[in-house]
């Protein structure tokens, strides 16, 4: 079930719970309404968990190469010394 699943799930149960004054023999229609609401919340928060296991960022597989030149100055910190 998606997202979009979820709430749909919500509003239906929200419908029932809060809209609807209908009376069935042996049926509540409001726990109906509220059962479904907490399963599209659960719906919701399985989602967004899975949703943000899958933004992982992969680094590229190609390596990055960096191209400096190899030039020694006397900046004042090597002092011309070392690398």
């Amino acid at each position: 079930m998606g997202l979009g699943g979820c709430i749909i799930l919500i509003a239906v149960g929200a419908i029932l719970t809060f809209a609807t004054d209908w009376d069935m023999q042996g049926v509540n229609v409001d726990l109906v309404g509220v059962i479904f609401m907490i399963v599209g919340l659960i719906g919701i928060a399985t989602f967004s968990s899975i949703a943000r296991r899958r933004r992982v960022v992969v680094p590229p597989a190609t390596p990055v190469v960096e191209d400096r030149s190899h030039h020694h100055t006397q900046d004042g910190y090597n002092n011309g010394y070392g690398a």
